[in-house]
Parts: structure tokens; sequence; C-alpha cells
């Protein structure tokens, strides 16, 4: 997903406290996802949130 979101100019800072995630996370640099794993990808998205909307958080 952190090279998806690479490959769709989108911001993301990944939080890990386990070294080889902090690995993995930073791994995402020296390959591409091909126009055909980004439209699968893509299809997985079902428009439902899963956590809090932003735009409607009671703080």
């Amino acid at each position: 997903i952190l090279r998806w979101d690479l490959q769709n100019g989108i911001v993301t800072i990944p939080k890990s406290t386990k070294e080889h995630r902090i690995v993995e996370n930073s791994s995402v640099f020296d390959f591409e996802l091909t126009e055909e794993e980004m439209n699968q990808i893509d299809g997985l998205n079902q428009n439902h949130r899963v956590g809090p909307d932003p735009d409607n958080f009671d703080f």
C-alpha cells in the first residue's frame, strides 16, 4: 500500500516501533507496481470507512 500511495502522489507517514517493519516501510523505492497491479488495488475500494469520519468527528 505504501508503494501504491507513492505512485498516486499520496503522502503517507508510516509508523512502527519494530525495526524489521521500519526497514520494510523504507523499501518502496526500488520497484514500481505495474498499471495492472495499480488497477487491481484500485478495484478493492468499496467506499466504506472503517474509522471515524474526520469531517464529522466530535472533539
